[in-house]
């Protein structure tokens, strides 16, 4: 069969699709109806992803010890690189598909879907194969510690290992989310934290004719709760008849192509390094927090779980504000991104309030929670969350309206205005100001990168050309700004 009678057969296929099945509209209805029930589930998931994280370490660092919770740490610094990629690439994807779907055309949603599963293929396999290789290399660069550096190669090889189920699983949920799905990949992080309370203990300490496995039962857990999730995203989506599966001539779609995956890497790659930056910034400042000695550092450490729970509300509006304006960009419904970036913002703003307030008024029993009671670390902490804790609402109105600007594949001056406050902003006021005011120097730099992002963000949205760009899935972007 020709290239162009496989093409003819999918638009025809379709076509006859209802788009409804297995998506959520955005383009019509109520706004903050629609918002808030797209929000709730991805912010059920954000929410679950974390514990998950939390019962892994709580797991390794009681069941198996100090040196095992280190040689995890180092594998995340290592994972959280390759991540910071794969999520960018995933919400470039997300927002392609998102823009498709807004126009109605399910034959490039499954062309969006099919391109992004073949280069996420590759990639897990190639990321997968030279990890494997290259992990002794990466833990030298690292100065993985001797004590741990053979469990944390044992650990990290077996993670490469997962990668190339990772990847796809990570795509075939930003795609649902693209499509308007959020509930699926709800599902599928409640089923990994159920794998992780099962799978962990089980391994690490055995049970029955299964032999304690150590770290290699942490590793190995986490490899099949990554094959696991994936079989059931790949089940849910067939057994439902969800719009982004592929069936028949659609599989000839999963060959990459240039024409898809140019714009995905176009948005995706300034996304990814987007967290790198934000990260790389919290390494700098960290160094500053290390000098004041081991009590500041706790504190930092402790107050930094609580700070994830309160940045969640940001990221889950956000990711579901970048697919309500993707979508409503291709159904050219430019009249509703307005509505759309005002009731993120005060979404994000109510959400992350309360949660400020709590943390902050809750803050030693909280604390108390990482640290031993009557520590020195717990009235730092204490201090710390009084003068940053607020930041994060504004933090969130900058990720909200970023959100908004990237769903139109205006990727750049985010990325631009990031660095200017994670790095410029927030680095020059914590050296810039730590020899005159001392540890309150590094606390006030991060109430300054907030406001400088989201004054910034907020002159770009209402000021700048991004409304202009014309970036879509099968054609090169005219630009991405």
């Amino acid at each position: 069969m020709e290239i162009a009678d496989i093409e003819a057969e999918i638009e025809a296929e379709a076509a006859a699709v209802a788009p409804q099945r297995g998506t959520r509209d955005l383009t019509t209805g109520p706004v903050a109806k629609t918002l808030l029930l797209f929000t709730i589930p991805t912010l059920g998931a954000n929410v679950l992803q974390s514990l998950n994280q939390t019962i892994s370490t709580i797991y390794l660092g009681k069941l198996l010890g100090e040196n095992a919770l280190a040689a995890s740490a180092n594998a995340a610094m290592i994972s959280f690189l390759v991540f910071s990629t794969v999520f960018g690439l995933a919400m470039g994807a997300t927002i392609l598909i998102g823009q498709a779907m807004g126009r109605k055309d399910i034959a490039e949603v499954r062309r969006n879907v099919g391109s992004a599963t073949g280069m996420f293929l590759f990639l897990g396999v190639l990321v997968s194969l030279l990890g494997y290789v290259f992990t002794p290399g990466m833990l030298r660069l690292l100065g993985t510690p001797k004590e741990v550096f053979q469990n944390a190669d044992i650990f990290l090889r077996l993670m490469f290992v997962s990668m190339p189920f990772v990847f796809l699983s990570v795509m075939l949920q930003s795609a649902l989310r693209g499509v308007g799905d959020a509930v699926t990949p709800l599902y599928c992080t409640i089923l990994g934290v159920v794998l992780a309370l099962v799978l962990n203990p089980l391994f690490i300490s055995g049970w029955g004719p299964i032999p304690a496995m150590g770290i290699e039962g942490a590793a190995l857990a986490g490899f099949l709760a990554s094959l696991i999730g994936f079989i059931y995203v790949v089940w849910r989506i067939y057994a439902r008849d969800l719009i982004i599966r592929l069936r028949g001539p659609e599989w000839h779609l999963i060959r990459p192509d240039w024409a898809h995956m140019k714009p995905i890497l176009a948005i995706g790659l300034p996304m990814g390094l987007s967290m790198i930056v934000m990260s790389a910034s919290t390494l700098f400042v960290m160094k500053l927090i290390n000098l004041q000695g081991a009590h500041t550092a706790a504190a930092f450490g402790a107050i930094n779980q609580l700070w994830s729970y309160v940045q969640m509300p940001a990221f889950a509006v956000g990711s579901a504000v970048s697919a309500m304006a993707a979508q409503n960009i291709g159904a050219g419904k430019w009249d509703r991104i307005n509505r759309i970036t005002l009731t993120g913002i005060v979404t994000n703003v109510i959400m992350s309030a309360i949660l400020v307030a709590i943390t902050t008024f809750a803050a030693r029993p909280s604390l108390g929670l990482f640290l031993p009671l009557g520590s020195e670390a717990i009235d730092i902490g204490i201090h710390i969350q009084w003068m940053v804790g607020w930041s994060f609402v504004l933090a969130g109105v900058s990720m909200i309206v970023s959100s908004v600007v990237r769903a139109n594949g205006a990727v750049i001056v985010p990325l631009l205005i990031l660095i200017c406050g994670s790095v410029f902003v927030r680095l020059g006021i914590a050296y810039g100001g730590y020899d005159r005011f001392g540890v309150d120097a590094i606390w006030a730099s991060f109430g300054g990168a907030s406001i400088a992002m989201t004054v910034l963000s907020l002159v770009y949205y209402l000021g700048g050309s991004w409304r202009k760009l014309r970036i879509s899935s099968g054609a090169s972007p005219t630009a991405v700004g």
